[in-house]
């Protein structure tokens, strides 16, 4: 019984220090997991402290490198004032701004160094490409890292100062998406239509032949360059004859800019002045659109590079696609614009008005590109369409608030672009200067304007009444700067071996062409005698001849835009403004109730004035009608002027013209009504040998 009770004492005390243990076992493990999760939670926490300072960091230093730009304007609008006071003009706000971003680039390339970051790890791993997105597996967490950009092998110590450097480097597309479209769009909303149309042919003509031959002769030396560099061993990679006409497209379009500053200043002659701004206003367009054709060029087979017809007309086809259809898109957000403004009362609600205008101007750029078309040709075309037509229905206040927003626009944007431009000479990170490549660029640049020039200046001449004379074609060779279209194209792609050498070479050129030949703006008007002083109000004239006629605006303008003037007065300015005519009196009489609907009562009333000077476009004889008082002289096809029974005897269409200049009086054509003030500056028109016959 003894023993019994022994053996079941044992095996109670066994069971309750089994129990013990595992309770002791579970509460350790308890308390390790405990122990464990708070490790964890501390560790998360230190995390998470440790990236809130880093984006703080991050968040401060890109602040710091904005202000850095902002600065650098500021420092520019300081100077410009300082030289418009001083009356210095050796230098343009453009080249200011280069030279203080070159001298920002230098301090921020050579003066500051930021110090190593410990936690840098540098871990080799063998893979075919680079991945555009790494996933890395960090103690069982993943994490997603980016790629910014190769370095070479002696930079891998100085990824904190490479950092730095590539934070104040833009992303291409802001230029683009950001600072093109203002600059663009200005080109055309202040396109004075007066003088482009009047030299619209010879305009055409440098902005869309000469640019391709431009192209392709500066292709066709650069690509002879390149051989050369190949020969002696200069190249390091590869550089095909499509880079080489890439390069030709991009470095042609021009930006004189500087010059046309200084030209508006000195009031040098209207017409050089529109032909240059004409010129380089659509030639950006035609670059752009050139480029992208040399790029869409893909002959069949797995050499890219070689030459095939049908490759060659896909690419024209794509040109000539590309460029109607961007055309057609900034001209239609135009008419949807003028439309929304004419049959809504917006112009009661000014800030809402022109906030629409800013938008609808804006997106035609981001819409061109969402569909494939060149957001350049289109917001440029945009401009010009809300100019002429738009613009007649904006209330005086919008009217204002549009010409100084974009102006002012277009000088911040512009300024900046050539701040970064100074800046980005030192610290843009994959610059390949090659000398043989950059004297041959200089030498194709200046053999490629003068192919476009004179040729085509000579060819002009054999159809115009009143020639484009030598020193004006010296003047537009002179002129033919490159600025912010070309430096935007440039940087759009770095990613290659030719595209970074085409980048660094495309800087220095533009570097060259401000300082040097927009500084010798002043100086070559002297060397060429060029008049300055000239009112574009009162010169009415095409004189680039010693020996001018009025009339020479009469025999100049092209048969083609005489109906393009005669139906925009009669039928799209009714329809899309107040402006003009009614419809009821120019559509056919079955059309009346679309035109009574489509006419505003402005135009019914007669209150409304065109608001730009269209109307001096084309005086034509038969299209015009003078009012004194109660007597009104009109002109017909034979030159005669009549006014109910009374004679101007011996009026020629020259005394007419003079007295639109120089009379305050009243001009009717067509309709519409225009109010042609008097200036003050010269005496009113009389002449004893036209007396009213009876």
């Amino acid at each position: 019984m003894l023993c019994k009770v022994t053996v079941s004492g044992a095996r109670r005390a066994t069971r309750t220090l089994w129990l013990l243990v595992l309770v002791s076992l579970s509460v350790s493990i308890c308390v390790c997991r405990a122990s464990s999760s708070s490790l964890q939670e501390e560790d998360s926490a230190m995390e998470n402290i440790d990236t809130e300072k880093k984006a703080e960091e991050s968040h401060r230093q890109d602040s710091a490198d904005l202000l850095i730009f902002i600065m650098l304007l500021t420092l520019t609008i300081l100077t410009i004032w300082l030289f418009k006071h001083r009356r210095f003009r050796f230098l343009h706000e453009t080249g200011l701004a280069m030279i203080y971003g070159v001298l920002v680039g230098v301090v921020l390339r050579y003066g500051i160094h930021v110090p190593r970051d410990i936690s840098n790890v540098t871990l080799s791993c063998h893979v075919n490409a680079s991945p555009a997105t790494l996933l890395v597996n960090v103690s069982g967490k993943f994490y997603e890292y980016t790629l910014k950009g190769e370095i070479s092998a002696n930079e891998v110590d100085d990824v904190q100062d490479n950092e730095m450097l590539r934070k104040v480097t833009f992303d291409p597309e802001v230029f683009f998406n950001i600072l093109l479209p203002p600059i663009i769009f200005h080109a055309g909303y202040s396109l004075k239509r007066r003088h482009f149309f009047r030299n619209m042919g010879s305009i055409l003509a440098y902005a869309f032949l000469g640019t391709v031959i431009s192209c392709f002769v500066i292709g066709l030396l650069m690509y002879g360059c390149v051989m050369l560099m190949k020969q002696v061993g200069q190249l390091d990679g590869d550089f095909f004859f499509t880079d080489c006409l890439f390069f030709g497209a991009i470095i042609s379009a021009t930006d004189p800019v500087t010059v046309l500053a200084i030209f508006n200043e000195l009031q040098v002659d209207v017409d050089l002045y529109a032909l240059l701004f004409g010129e380089s206003v659509l030639n950006d367009a035609v670059a752009v659109v050139l480029s992208s054709s040399i790029v869409a060029y893909q002959p069949a087979g797995d050499n890219s590079h070689t030459f095939e017809v049908m490759a060659m007309l896909k690419s024209f086809g794509v040109f000539l696609g590309v460029f109607s259809g961007s055309f057609a898109l900034g001209v239609a957000t135009g008419v949807v614009t003028a439309l929304v403004t004419k049959f809504t009362k917006l112009r009661d609600f000014q800030l809402l008005e022109t906030a629409l205008f800013f938008l609808m101007s804006w997106s035609t750029f981001l819409l061109a590109e969402a569909c494939g078309f060149t957001g350049v040709v289109a917001v440029l075309f945009c401009g010009i369409t809300q100019a002429h037509y738009t613009f007649n229905n904006l209330s005086p206040e919008s009217q204002d608030r549009t010409k100084q927003l974009f102006e002012l626009l277009n000088f911040l944007a512009e300024n900046f672009i050539f701040s970064y431009m100074g800046l980005a000479l030192f610290t843009f990170q994959s610059h390949v200067f090659n000398p043989m490549f950059i004297v041959g660029a200089f030498l194709a640049v200046f053999l490629g304007r003068a192919a476009n020039i004179y040729p085509l200046s000579f060819l002009l001449n054999l159809g115009r009444r009143n020639k484009i004379t030598s020193n004006f074609q010296h003047m537009m060779m002179f002129a033919g700067l490159r600025g912010a279209m070309t430096f935007a194209l440039s940087i759009r792609d770095t990613a290659t071996y030719a595209r970074q050498m085409m980048f660094t070479t495309t800087l220095l050129v533009v570097f060259f062409t401000v300082w040097i030949c927009g500084g010798g703006t002043t100086q070559m008007l002297s060397c060429q005698r060029i008049r300055v002083g000239v009112d574009s109000d009162q010169d009415n004239s095409m004189s680039f001849g010693e020996e001018t006629e009025r009339r020479s605006t009469k025999h100049d303008s092209a048969w083609l835009f005489r109906i393009w003037y005669n139906f925009d007065h009669n039928y799209l300015k009714p329809i899309l403004t107040h402006s003009g005519p009614p419809l009821t009196a120019t559509l056919p009489p079955c059309c009346g109730p679309l035109a009574r609907f489509l006419t505003s009562p402005q135009a019914f009333e007669n209150e409304s004035q065109l608001k730009d000077d269209d109307s001096d476009l084309i005086l034509t004889d038969g299209d015009i009608n003078l009012t004194y008082g109660d007597i009104t002289v009109s002109t017909d096809a034979s030159g005669a002027h009549t006014s109910g029974g009374l004679v101007f005897a011996g009026a020629t269409s020259d005394d007419l013209d003079r007295e639109l200049a120089y009379g305050d009086h009243e001009l009717v054509m067509r309709g519409t009504r225009l109010v042609l003030p008097m200036d003050d500056s010269e005496p009113p028109f009389t002449d004893p040998h036209h007396r009213l016959q009876m």
